[in-house]
């Protein structure tokens, strides 16, 4: 059984002219000569590396849609008629306080000065794609007023038209990089946090020295990779005048821009875009408690590290030297990816896919703590998008995993308040939207909640940042309720006896009991207990 189809997918614009095609390439069973298109092969003929990307760049956000062969749609959630766990202090439990608008969403995270969310999820790095920097004001505000923490990706200040840079060639002034900051912080109200991410480039251009200095920002994250690719990031440029001052930058940019034959090619319109690339970094455990040092030295409280679908001697370092480094927190990436720009083949065929890495993940943590070390807190990522998916994460990492991060998920509803309110200010709501309205107080119904907080300051709070809290309210919502059926009444009581396989094989990967062993030898006492 193929695990995915190659060769044509909605991502890259391609598809197969045939119905019928040969499983492992791809490609039709019978391929014409004068076919009129449209597949990878068939499109990469004539486009080239062009078709490597999703698109249209800037337009889309892209997941990779491999079927993998366990995953967690594998566990169910366990469902308990007596008991409640994770309720205040000196709370009794009965049928009057167990109750699920009760259940204590709340988490967090650091080694020592923690940071408290209102739920256990938070955004994907948000860095110089052209998603993420239209959408900013939409993502910002929203992660603020839902009380989650917002990751600023790599390469802001690299890329930032504006930037500004001292006789040292590192960050003097990035106007970009000051409207991230400023606008979280603007509604931020002490849950979540704002951090910054830094890959090679960014730290060859001073990004921390610039955050920590003019924001005296509290968290730094260090990247070793992510789950959609495991090279640098990708952008794409239309200018061949930006695409030389980005490869004056230190970057690498494909093709070359300072080729005579590439600059003649790009004024006939055969090359219409550049790809801009970050750097592949190289860790070893003294660089990486050196630079963990030096950040610290910088004035940053807090250092985490994100880290992607690598082999498991990566996840081991990333554990243990984190556990050394006294990170707090590791967000482990698993595959497939999604991403604003990654390379399609690899999105799809690279790296362990996230079950799997978390399976490892739990048994390196218990390895560890087992011989008197301290975890750092951990964040899964990869393919989540709804309360179930993020208790199961949470029970199975139970009680190294704190939180999900959610990349794609905490955008989409960035994007539709965005594009509601353009709708509403042309006349153009589609019927999908209009059945439930024709104005945001009709149409959202957090927001007049939110008017009832902020007053006149809602008119400062974009539809996109309404949009995502009322997905986070849901989110919430949803997340209470598979709390209460498991009596957890607070994250911290969620453990992985809360879960159950559905088949032999997620239950060999996870170490979770096969739903016909789990809880059977209670269960055989009661049937078999003979009173006195």
């Amino acid at each position: 059984m193929n695990l995915r189809r190659p060769n044509a997918n909605e991502a890259t614009g391609t598809f197969n002219r045939s119905r019928d095609v040969v499983p492992m390439s791809g490609i039709c069973s019978r391929c014409v000569d004068g076919c009129r298109g449209g597949c990878e092969t068939w499109l990469s003929s004539f486009r080239g590396r062009e078709v490597l990307y999703p698109g249209p760049f800037g337009e889309v956000t892209a997941g990779a849609d491999k079927n993998y062969p366990v995953d967690y749609s594998h566990l169910n959630i366990q469902g308990y008629a007596v008991g409640a766990y994770g309720l205040p202090e000196g709370v009794e439990p009965d049928p009057d306080t167990a109750l699920f608008p009760n259940v204590n969403t709340e988490t967090e995270y650091g080694w020592t000065r923690k940071v408290r969310m209102r739920v256990p999820i938070f955004t994907g790095a948000l860095g110089s794609t052209e998603i993420a920097r239209k959408n900013w004001e939409h993502f910002a505000i929203g992660a603020a007023i839902s009380g989650i923490t917002l990751v600023c990706g790599e390469n802001v200040c690299g890329v930032d038209p504006e930037l500004v840079l001292g006789s040292d060639n590192k960050v003097k002034r990035s106007p970009e990089m000051d409207r991230r900051i400023e606008t979280y912080r603007r509604f931020h109200e002490g849950y979540g946090e704002i951090l910054v991410q830094m890959n090679v480039e960014d730290t060859r251009l001073g990004v921390a020295e610039y955050v920590s200095s003019k924001h005296n920002l509290e968290t730094i994250e260090l990247k070793w990779g992510q789950g959609a690719k495991c090279i640098g990031g990708e952008i794409r440029v239309p200018s061949l005048e930006r695409a030389l001052v980005l490869k004056r930058r230190g970057y690498v940019v494909q093709p070359d821009p300072e080729d005579p034959a590439i600059q003649a090619a790009f004024k006939e319109g055969g090359i219409k875009e550049f790809e801009r690339h970050s750097r592949l970094g190289f860790v070893t455990k003294e660089g990486f408690l050196r630079e963990v040092d030096r950040l610290r030295d910088l004035g940053f409280k807090r250092i985490t590290l994100k880290t992607g679908a690598y082999s498991m001697v990566e996840l081991a370092m990333a554990i243990r030297f984190g556990a050394e480094a006294h990170l707090d927190l590791i967000t482990i990436d698993g595959a497939p990816g999604g991403t604003g720009m990654s390379p399609w083949p690899m999105m799809n065929e690279w790296g362990i896919p996230t079950f799997y890495l978390e399976a490892l993940a739990y048994e390196f943590c218990e390895r560890l703590s087992r011989r008197g070390m301290r975890v750092p807190d951990i964040a899964m990522a990869g393919g989540f998008s709804t309360e179930d998916g993020v208790f199961k994460a949470i029970a199975m990492g139970s009680p190294y995993v704190k939180a999900v991060c959610m990349g794609r998920a905490l955008m989409i509803p960035g994007m539709v308040g965005k594009n509601i309110q353009k709708w509403l200010e042309t006349g153009d709501l589609p019927k999908t939207v209009a059945k439930y309205g024709q104005r945001p107080e009709e149409i959202f119904v957090s927001y007049e909640e939110l008017r009832a907080k902020y007053g006149e300051d809602i008119k400062n709070i974009p539809l996109g940042a309404v949009a995502i809290y009322t997905y986070c309210q849901k989110f919430r919502t949803g997340l209470q309720q598979l709390m209460a059926g498991s009596r957890n009444f607070s994250i911290s009581s969620i453990s992985r006896k809360d879960l159950m396989a559905l088949t032999e094989d997620a239950a060999r990967i996870s170490g979770i009991p096969y739903v016909m062993d789990a809880y059977r030898d209670k269960a055989l006492e009661i049937l078999d207990w003979m009173g006195e």
